[in-house]
């Protein structure tokens, strides 16, 4: 098992990719915790809200990133890893640019699979 080093302790890969999955389950709870109940309309006139569902995708986008590229293949195959990893990138970098109704399709089409393949994770 291959393993990297942080703060002096050794950690498994699989134990850091649990951490990450971990992250992303717990960010889609949050995000369906602030946006459900909601339309498109109530979050593009709440800044608080919008930023919060924006830090929430990062943090989903970045934790996918330290997801073992095994388990992306042969767990959860269906999930478009890139797009998701890219998210983040357009999230930090083009922020003037966002549009909040391709970030609520993610919440409306894209939330309920990704969360699904999680658990697969989780369960396997």
């Amino acid at each position: 098992m291959d393993c990297w080093t942080r703060s002096g302790e050794r950690v498994l890969s699989n134990e850091r990719g649990l951490f990450r999955v971990d992250h992303i389950k717990v960010a889609i709870g949050q995000i369906r915790g602030l946006l459900d109940g909601h339309s498109l309309a109530d979050i593009q006139s709440d800044l608080i809200a919008r930023l919060a569902f924006e830090r929430l995708l990062q943090i989903i986008s970045e934790a996918s990133r330290g997801v073992p590229d095994e388990w992306k293949v042969s767990i959860a195959p269906a999930v478009n890893w890139r797009r998701l990893a890219d998210l983040g990138n357009r999230l930090r970098h083009v922020y003037d640019a966002v549009d909040l109704g391709i970030l609520w399709g993610i919440y409306t089409d894209d939330l309920d699979p990704l969360e699904a393949a999680i658990d697969a994770m989780i369960a396997a």
